[in-house]
């Protein structure tokens, strides 16, 4: 066991700012260098010089979308670790509360729903790609790609999909079945791809969402929140609505 490297580590997560920006990103979410600056109550310059280091440790992720840079915590045990620190740290006095960290857009219809290229994003992407993912019609290869699974066409027939446009999806072509898009303003990802594009296509077609003129913005209409509601399941359609 290396000592040294235990001390290094503990002195990472132990500077007051780095360790707001950490307990920042314990929520899933990928956040901006100027989001973390704003949760350390840091400058972004020395907000950037904490991030080298804790990515350089293996703590934090980069990730780039376009011409964004987001971090996230790099794996499953960075988060186990704080959660334990944050356990113990309950049976002490705490201080307040950080502040929340806004993302994103400030327009509740842009955050709600909107168009990201060809496919939906906002949080009812979120849903849809959760919802996905739990009913295994899909599966993420890592951060840029993923694959359609057999029971794809089930689940997309459900949404009123035949079994053509569920084909399509996973078809032949250089564009990918589905990838995970970062999503910019509910921090998780996003299904992209042929299948992001064929869901939504879909939903624009039946009239459930509708495109808002000089917006990216999508109206859904009491139509499409019965459909959607219905296929999403309760509990994840409330989730999203009361967010």
């Amino acid at each position: 066991m290396n000592t040294n490297q235990i001390a290094h580590i503990a002195a990472l997560v132990g500077e007051p700012a780095r360790t707001a920006m950490l307990v920042a990103l314990m929520d899933g979410r990928a956040l901006t260098a100027r989001e973390l600056a704003d949760a350390g109550h840091i400058t972004a310059q020395t907000a950037s010089r904490h991030l080298a280091l804790l990515v350089e440790a293996g703590l934090l992720r980069l990730e780039r979308q376009g011409r964004h840079r987001y971090h996230r915590l790099a794996s499953a045990d960075v988060a186990r670790v704080l959660e334990g620190l944050m356990q113990l740290a309950v049976q002490q006095p705490a201080p307040a509360a950080p502040r929340p960290v806004v993302v994103g857009p400030r327009d509740a219809a842009l955050r709600t729903a909107r168009t990201c290229y060809d496919h939906i994003a906002g949080r009812l992407g979120v849903a849809i790609t959760e919802h996905l993912l739990d009913e295994g019609a899909m599966a993420f290869d890592g951060d840029a790609g993923g694959h359609v699974t057999a029971q794809a066409a089930p689940v997309l027939q459900r949404l009123g999909l035949d079994g053509e446009a569920s084909q399509g999806a996973a078809g032949s072509g250089k564009r990918p079945h589905c990838r995970p898009c970062l999503d910019w303003s509910e921090r998780r990802m996003h299904v992209a791809g042929r299948l992001g594009a064929v869901i939504c296509s879909h939903c624009l077609g039946q009239g459930w969402l509708l495109r808002r003129a000089d917006s990216r913005a999508l109206e859904i209409t009491p139509g499409g929140a019965i459909a959607l509601r219905n296929w999403l399941g309760h509990a994840r359609w409330n989730a999203m609505v009361d967010h």
